[in-house]
């Protein structure tokens, strides 16, 4: 048995709960920057929360919306760069896993002014700035994580950053904040969280811990996913709230354990041809149950119990949420996998039986490559 345990967050949770403990921003200093999306933060009505919070506890602010999806690196240095500016104590991130990621890496650049934007890889860093985080989608779990995951402008392709100083300080977690995603998001997003906890959980380097945390995680995310496909229709308060709590317990897996194949795989879906990360991720979730089922069996037969569904019901219902209709050719497909001619990406070694490129090439041949 392992018991051990370090989940350096602090999380506030319910309906309501970042009016009802404003009291928790003082603490961080008395200006800071709110990074946040687009539209996200104002039709949850989280920003304007935000915002009153701020006021009522005399805490000054800029606010930074210029982050897209599969944040660039670019956009997360200007937010720093204000931060810097603007005398911030801390940063606020409002939004989806963009959002929150780029605020991340906002908080990195504002504590190292002698960064350049590709820095963030590569270069020792002094700890990033106090980050208060609030979600606005139920699927990142990036508010009791440690990653951010990021876009070189100039290639176009995603990395992540780790470390013990992008944990949040403070998460407030109020599912109300949620209700605002269309249905697409909501499917887009439960699915990632649902990758998160299964790709984590069949890692070599889940122990009891995360365990508990993936197995609650993928009972709460599949009743959803399945309601979901049933009904087609947005869910209500109840099972919004059972979606977002459940992304934050995969998150918990996932800050311990990482994540496996789907991941790099999506990316390239992602990046070449606009498929939401979520979507993209499990498009190769049948396949990673599947060698799971052969490597790992009695991992995957306890996720598979957890949702209380077999192998083949798991994968149709995948297959039917995802619908992914991209095709590539075989010499599109080559040029992708390039990307890891260079090294074996650790969620490679860390999939069920090890994966290699080759393996990654004939798998996406397989799903993806167009019929001659």
């Amino acid at each position: 048995m392992d018991f051990n345990l370090s989940i350096p967050v602090r999380v506030l949770s319910g309906k309501g709960v970042l009016l009802n403990n404003t009291a928790c921003l003082s603490a961080f200093g008395k200006r800071c920057l709110i990074v946040t999306g687009g539209t996200g933060a104002v039709k949850s009505g989280a920003l304007r929360d935000v915002k009153a919070a701020l006021a009522s506890e005399e805490i000054a602010y800029d606010v930074f919306s210029e982050v897209g999806p599969n944040p660039l690196l670019s956009a997360c240095y200007k937010a720093g760069t204000l931060t810097r500016e603007s005398g911030a104590d801390f940063i606020i991130g409002i939004g989806g896993g963009s959002a929150l990621d780029a605020a991340k890496a906002a908080a990195v650049y504002a504590a190292n002014p002698d960064f350049a934007p590709t820095d963030i890889y590569t270069c020792e860093r002094k700890p990033a700035l106090p980050l208060v985080l609030i979600g606005t989608t139920a699927g990142t779990g990036s508010e009791v994580g440690k990653v951010s995951v990021l876009t070189n402008g100039a290639t176009g392709r995603k990395k992540s950053i780790s470390g013990e100083d992008l944990y949040p300080a403070l998460t407030f977690a109020d599912p109300t904040y949620t209700m605002s995603m269309p249905y697409a998001i909501t499917v887009s997003t439960a699915l990632d969280a649902l990758s998160h906890a299964m790709e984590g959980y069949c890692t070599p380097k889940c122990t009891d811990i995360p365990a508990l945390f993936g197995e609650k995680a993928v009972a709460l995310i599949w009743e959803g996913l399945c309601q979901l496909l049933e009904t087609k229709e947005i869910p209500d308060y109840a099972m919004r709230e059972q979606l977002y709590y459940g992304s934050l317990y995969a998150g918990i897996t996932l800050a311990y354990c990482g994540t496996a194949f789907p991941h790099p795989l999506g990316y390239v879906l992602t990046e070449g041809y606009g498929t939401a990360h979520g979507t993209a991720c499990a498009v190769f979730l049948p396949a990673f149950l599947r060698r799971a089922l052969e490597y790992t069996p009695e991992k995957a037969n306890r996720l598979l119990a957890a949702m209380g569904t077999d192998a083949d019901t798991f994968c149709k219902t995948v297959q039917a949420l995802t619908d992914c209709d991209v095709k590539m050719t075989k010499e599109e497909i080559a040029a992708a996998c390039t990307r890891w001619d260079a090294a074996v990406p650790n969620n490679f070694k860390q999939s069920p039986g090890g994966f290699t490129k080759e393996e990654a090439q004939a798998l996406i041949e397989a799903l993806l490559a167009m019929s001659c």
